[in-house]
């Protein structure tokens, strides 16, 4: 009995060590998968087919979203002499700051989605875009234009955007800067193409507005279709809640979003009023609709190569430099009366400028130490950003209206784009690095 007893005891003994060494192994194996999720999601390809791919579908995205609404302009001139003569230059200019509105603020919800359920949302939203469009061709009234362009447009560009800024960076680190730039370089191409190619389809009474609307669509379809099919999440969806407040415990990212609400709140007034301006001062017609594709065409070298500077230089540095160039040109503004000066201002403008939308775009992806929640931390900065976009130009277009003229506008707008690059030094001195760090 007692050599039965002691075996069953040395059984028992053994069985519970063998549970101990699986239970041990479990563990170990769920600690070596951890570590290399983790590993996986801190090592970034910095390249390769699918990266570049993922870029240059974002590149087509944008310049179908923010390209497309970059070309306001010409419509603001266009319905203040036609379809929408009738109502205020504010009231028109509300079409436009609706669009760039919900174009920032979609990705409140389009970026936490990304996060959670990767690109397959981007095609709804690519849908009702090209829908937008469609539907613009018709409208007659102020207010379907107003829901049809401004709100349902604005969204679903901002929705069909979010996905796409929020997949690029997941994909680079070291050379984020340029892959953004690049990327959002497609939003330039469009702003070259698309006042160039309404301003021409306006003025021939052939076609008429209703088809130069539609052929635009077209246009956007094809793209879309083709961009959007390249738009690839390269980290597993989080699992965790949709928005992340606690991201709004770091101060150096409250910064971040303050200068760019700032610079958002300034920057875009010469996109919606450099035609109209022209006109006013003696510029044909045909030649202030071009403008707006001059301004976009050096925007797009203003969005690459100061990408390059920003992954050699700092980040929130190339910021900084975009917003007190931008702020300073557009204080000079109104100086610019002839159509030569007002050229070389549309130039000048566009390629400073053009580093802002990238630049605060890399510099918000950046505030984020887990990359897979970059879409969130890029949506909900944009989405309060956003609202700057709303106001700008309408109460730009009331100063226009009171005054009679374009100085009080540029000081506003000037005056708060400087006052988002100084906030932008204030977002350095966030970081514990100093001010004049590399950052």
């Amino acid at each position: 009995m007692s050599h039965t007893s002691q075996d069953s005891s040395e059984s028992r003994s053994g069985s519970e060590h063998d549970r101990e060494n699986s239970l041990e192994g479990a563990l170990s194996d769920l600690d070596v998968a951890g570590a290399k999720e983790t590993s996986d999601k801190m090592t970034f390809p910095e390249g390769g087919a699918r990266a570049w791919f993922v870029a240059a579908g974002t590149a087509g995205v944008m310049f179908c979203t923010l390209g497309y609404i970059n070309a306001f302009g010409v419509y603001q001139e266009y319905y203040q002499s036609h379809q929408l003569q009738d109502q205020s230059p504010s009231s028109i200019s509300w079409i436009g700051s609706l669009q760039v509105f919900f174009l920032f603020a979609g990705g409140v919800v389009g970026g936490p989605l990304f996060d959670r359920y990767g690109a397959k949302g981007i095609w709804p939203a690519a849908v009702a875009f090209v829908f937008s469009v469609m539907m613009t061709s018709i409208c007659k009234e102020y207010y379907q234009f107003l829901l049809v362009q401004g709100i349902v447009g604005g969204i679903s560009a901002g929705m069909s955007m979010a996905p796409c800024m929020a997949a690029t960076p997941q994909y680079f680190q070291k050379n984020r800067g340029i892959a953004l730039g690049l990327a959002v370089a497609g939003s330039s191409l469009g702003g070259v193409i698309f006042p160039i190619a309404l301003g021409k389809m306006l003025s021939n009474p052939r076609l008429g507005f209703g088809w130069t609307v539609r052929i635009c669509g077209f246009i956007i379809l094809v793209v879309l279709a083709i961009s959007c099919a390249g738009i690839r999440a390269r980290l597993p969806p989080r699992k965790s809640q949709f928005f992340l407040l606690s991201a709004f415990k770091d101060a150096h990212y409250v910064a971040v979003i303050g200068a760019t609400l700032l610079m958002i709140l300034g920057v875009f007034i010469p996109l919606f009023y450099l035609p109209t301006y022209a006109v006013e001062h003696g510029m044909n017609k045909e030649l202030a609709s071009y403008l707006l594709a001059i301004l976009n065409g050096a925007s797009l070298f203003g969005r690459v190569l100061p990408g390059l500077l920003a992954d050699r230089f700092g980040r929130l540095n190339t910021l900084c430099a975009a917003g007190l160039s931008s702020g300073i040109l557009i204080l000079c503004w109104p100086s610019t009366t002839t159509s030569v000066s007002i050229i070389v201002f549309s130039a000048l403008f566009g390629f400073c400028s053009g580093a802002i939308v990238s630049g605060v775009s890399v510099c918000l992806a950046s505030c984020s130490k887990d990359p897979g929640n970059i879409g969130t931390y890029m949506g909900m900065g944009m989405g309060i950003a956003s609202f700057a976009a709303l106001v700008g130009p309408p109460v730009n277009g009331a100063l226009v209206t009171h005054y009679n003229g374009y100085d009080q506008v540029s000081i506003f707008s000037g005056m708060v784009v400087l006052a988002g690059a100084v906030t932008v030094i204030l977002a350095k001195q966030m970081t514990g690095q100093g001010v004049f760090a590399k950052i």
